[in-house]
């Protein structure tokens, strides 16, 4: 009996991992005929596959999460199914790479305006709800063509990695972000230890954690070289029995600190109209 229980077992696992397979093959296949994935259909679900799955869930109103959880399948129009944790975390593992700036992607921007990516032809995938999708991001009326182009998708996949850190299992992780010294919510000059111990006050009390981008990234170069992003946040808490949500419009100052990277140098907040 216990042999047979086992083969059951065994038999049931294989069928759920051939399935989780099979999801993220589909994922993968619609992600790359959408331009969001580079990689290959191979049905692992690595950091590079978490990484395209955000980028589609912020740029269409989506929770992100970096995970093919229900609402994203529905968009994508696959079936869903539980994928199996990955090596390394895809979460830690995708907010680096966007954050980083995923350059084979960021450089594929200006040709894909130009050559869009071959529609597929046979089940295509459901199109999200038009009016959950946030709408191209609004910048100043000097900026245009390709550059600007890249530097928005370069910005949402950095304000992609910046939600999804807040999410990382090691709380603070969002704190590798920030500069030295912050304008932090209307106090200037804000340590980021004194960050950090904010983040873990805020991880106790709200331990279970949604958002999602409620609309469009408004991008302002300021005369410094710095960068002002804008954007509506959705949010839902949770907390045992303790719930709550509204929609804030957040603003990160960023700044290059070396390579390609970005850190924000001040944040702030306000309650959405």
């Amino acid at each position: 009996m216990k042999q047979l229980l086992s083969v059951v077992f065994l038999l049931g696992f294989s069928l759920a991992a051939a399935r989780a397979d099979e999801t993220v093959r589909a994922a993968q296949t619609r992600l790359k005929q959408s331009g969001y994935y580079r990689g290959d259909v191979s049905g692992r679900y690595d950091s590079e596959t978490s990484a395209a799955v955000t980028r589609f869930q912020i740029r269409h109103g989506l929770a992100v999460s970096g995970r093919i959880d229900p609402e994203t399948a529905k968009a994508l129009g696959i079936e869903a199914a539980k994928i199996p944790k990955a090596e390394p975390s895809p979460v830690e593992g995708t907010w680096r790479r966007l954050r980083n700036g995923d350059l084979q992607f960021l450089t594929s921007v200006s040709s894909e305006k130009e050559s869009p990516p071959q529609q597929p032809t046979e089940h295509p995938a459901a199109p999200p709800n038009p009016s959950s999708a946030p709408p191209p991001a609004r910048t100043g009326p000097a900026e245009s063509g390709s550059e600007l182009e890249e530097g928005v998708e370069r910005l949402r996949d950095y304000v992609a990695a910046f939600i999804l850190a807040g999410l990382d299992p090691q709380v603070g992780k969002e704190l590798e972000f920030f500069a030295s010294d912050v304008d932090y919510f209307g106090e200037a000059k804000v340590s980021r230890e004194k960050i950090r111990r904010d983040l873990e006050r805020y991880d106790r009390r709200w331990p279970q954690r949604r958002f999602r981008l409620a609309g469009e990234l408004e991008v302002q170069r300021e005369p410094n070289g710095q960068v002002r992003v804008s954007f509506p946040l959705h949010y839902e808490l949770h907390n045992g029995s303790e719930r709550a949500s509204g929609t804030v419009t957040k603003t990160l100052v960023l700044r290059k600190s070396g390579g390609n990277d970005l850190e924000i140098v001040a944040v702030n907040e306000r309650e959405a109209r």
